[in-house]
């Protein structure tokens, strides 16, 4: 089932799921949307009226050995009815967050009772943040048991403020003055605005520190590693800005009124938000993960090309829902893509989604 399916991004996710066959429960708050949106598609698929702000409605639309997508955001304040009901029935759950204090509740909060209850919750399972665990995976394959930091940098080459979807901006606006965090001598750390040049392609990219799902993904699975770094390279000249501003953040997130005032200008453009493509020129995009040793000294780097993020989590959303329902899922609890998929069957699914791999050294 999609919840959020009549959003700019649950409508790409349910025409990725048609296009592969599949044919989702449409859910939402909306009765009228939801049947339009049903009449408009090119199969016949049912839907039911589900409102995260009423979390018995969630409820009541999830059983057990289900699968849930979630892009029902800002995240941080309606993302919690979703997990909840998905880990009371003992279902999958799947979502597009990139809220990076949502991503770190899925993982610390809501995943110890997942497991128990035998659900699997696998929160930011879109363009933020499956290629980067892609990628740092690869590149610490290759690298061997040597590595104990990798860094992961996120680049788009198009006009990224036309392009975002309304979610997207009010997930933005939603966080902005959030604390971040990051994962240093073996455990997660509260940071703020840290940035990084990263040298592929043959040109200089420029990144600014954000909290991912890689923070949380990458060490249980590489015991040797005691720092993750995550990076956001999606304001070209602005990056140092943007890291100026992420420091500000605290000092100005405890001015009186700041975090409501940000807070209601998110909900004012998720007012806005429709299933209409965002206008225009599709962007294009490279991740890249480099692995390093104790020295300083890079052991190997990986790459991914892709194309547009927004199209790119509609289907390798699909692609992973699909597997899911088909038992596809490895363990239970809060898990990481490759975790949930293994690495070798992930890195196919993302290359169908339209990224493809190309380690670099």
């Amino acid at each position: 089932m999609v919840f959020g399916a009549t959003g700019f991004t649950g409508g790409l996710i349910v025409d990725a799921l048609l296009a592969i066959g599949v044919r989702p429960l449409l859910a939402g708050r909306d009765r009228a949307r939801l049947d339009a949106l049903a009449a408009s598609l090119p199969a016949e698929v049912p839907t039911a009226v589900a409102d995260a702000r009423r979390p018995e409605s969630v409820r009541r639309i999830v059983g057990p050995g289900d699968v849930l997508v979630s892009s029902v955001g800002p995240f941080v304040r309606m993302g919690d009815a979703a997990v909840t009901a998905v880990t009371e029935a003992g279902a999958t759950y799947l979502d597009t967050c990139g809220e990076p204090m949502f991503i770190k509740r899925v993982f610390q909060r809501y995943g110890p009772a997942a497991a128990t209850r035998g659900a699997a919750l696998l929160t930011a399972f879109g363009y933020d943040y499956v290629p980067g665990n892609l990628a740092a995976s690869l590149a610490l394959r290759k690298a061997g048991g040597e590595a104990v930091r990798v860094d992961v940098g996120y680049f788009l080459s198009g006009n990224i403020a036309r392009r975002a979807s309304a979610g997207t901006r009010a997930s933005v606006l939603g966080v902005a003055l959030d604390p971040m965090y990051g994962f240093r001598e073996g455990r997660i750390v509260r940071e703020q605005g840290r940035t990084r040049v990263f040298h592929t392609g043959g040109r200089r990219r420029h990144g600014v520190s954000v909290g991912a799902s890689e923070h949380f993904t990458l060490p249980p699975a590489h015991r040797a590693l005691r720092e993750v770094n995550v990076y956001l390279g999606w304001f070209g000249g602005l990056t140092r800005a943007a890291g100026l501003l992420a420091r500000a953040a605290p000092v100005i997130a405890a001015l009186p009124g700041a975090k409501r005032a940000t807070d209601t200008m998110a909900a004012r453009v998720l007012r806005s938000a429709d299933r209409t493509r965002p206008a225009g020129r599709p962007l294009t995009s490279q991740v890249v993960a480099e692995a390093y040793d104790a020295r300083g000294r890079l052991l190997a780097s990986a790459e991914l090309d892709g194309g547009d993020p927004y199209d790119f989590t509609g289907r390798v959303v699909a692609w992973a829902a699909a597997t899911a329902l088909a038992g596809g899922v490895r363990g239970k609890g809060a898990l990481g893509p490759v975790d949930a998929f293994g690495l070798d069957l992930l890195a196919q699914g993302c290359a169908e989604a339209g990224f493809a791999a190309r380690e670099t050294g």
